[in-house]
């Protein structure tokens, strides 16, 4: 049998992932300046075969992952590690003013292929390779969000 399984887990608006950034290269639009969503992520598991308690993931397991969406979008202010302005945004954390992460990209689309990357490495290993992410879709709100999906 060649049965494919999912499940999903999300970590919604209301947990409470408030974070900052700019488009440092949206130089037409208010996008350029910094501003913040309480962004919401969604991620697809995907196996070949249930566990021994037929599940894809062990939700409860995810504490880990919890915890790195936490230490790096909530509250945080996301910097694009090529902002020209990367220097001035710093003083902000130098100040107590920010935490700042800084991330090879920022919004929407690079957050759910940050968030997509580190998920799938951590299922990955919790699991022995048996599952995987298919994919992570990011919220900003309820019009608009982003999605990566496994090649």
């Amino acid at each position: 049998m060649n049965s494919r399984y999912s499940s999903t887990k999300t970590y919604g608006h209301n947990v409470g992932l408030s974070c900052a950034f700019r488009q440092p290269r949206a130089f037409h639009s208010h996008c350029k300046y910094i501003h913040g969503y309480s962004l919401s992520f969604k991620f697809v598991f995907a196996c070949k075969e249930l566990d021994d308690k037929n599940w894809v993931v062990d939700f409860g397991d995810l504490k880990d992952l919890k915890q790195w969406l936490q230490e790096t979008f909530d509250h945080k202010l996301a910097v694009d590690v090529e902002d020209p302005q990367a220097d001035h945004l710093k003083m902000l954390q130098d100040s107590g003013l920010a935490q700042i992460v800084f991330m090879d990209g920022v919004g929407c689309e690079k957050f759910a292929e940050h968030a997509f990357d580190h998920a799938n490495s951590l299922i990955n290993k919790k699991t022995d390779g048996r599952c995987w992410v298919e994919s992570c879709e990011v919220s900003e709100h309820g019009g608009n969000s982003a999605i990566v999906k496994e090649e």
